[in-house]
């Protein structure tokens, strides 16, 4: 049996980077589809709330076929059992996101041992994006347009005009 393979994307995305969109691309490549899985992060400040992310994040991949933005909650693990995931995938920058990643999907396969974890460094281009320093650099006034999408560079001037 052929069964279509389906990665779940996740995170935060406060805000959709062009790393992140970069990522859902290539992973597109991988697999037939990928959901962006929205998380809120009990421990974060978030700039956007989860409404507006996931508005943004559908505009700035609306061109991408197979491609579903949904907002999760509780353990990513028990989001892919719900959505019959075959793999999750993760973006790594540097050492210590590869020190974490590791950890994490270590963590994961021994809750769920039949969902994979799936690895994809960033491009050179896309390597020093963080939303951290997105938020930021938006924060002090500075130009984010080299690091996000237009919608989502849209929605951070209008943020800053509010």
């Amino acid at each position: 049996m052929n069964r279509a393979s389906l990665a779940v994307f996740p995170g935060t995305f406060d805000p959709f980077t062009l790393g992140h969109l970069d990522l859902c691309t290539r992973g597109l490549k991988l697999f037939d589809r990928v959901v962006i899985a929205v998380a809120q992060h009990h421990a974060k400040g978030h700039l956007f709330d989860p409404e507006t992310r996931l508005a943004m994040i559908q505009a700035c991949t609306s061109h991408l076929e197979g491609v579903d933005v949904r907002f999760m909650e509780g353990l990513l693990v028990e989001g892919c059992r719900a959505l019959g995931a075959t793999a999750i995938l993760r973006g790594v920058r540097t050492a210590g996101d590869l020190d974490y990643e590791r950890q994490m999907a270590l963590t994961n396969r021994a809750m769920l041992p039949e969902v994979e974890t799936v690895l994809v460094f960033s491009a050179p281009e896309h390597a020093h994006i963080s939303s951290t320093l997105v938020r930021q650099i938006a924060q002090m006034g500075g130009d984010v347009a080299p690091f996000v999408p237009p919608p989502v560079l849209r929605a951070l001037q209008q943020r800053s005009k509010d």
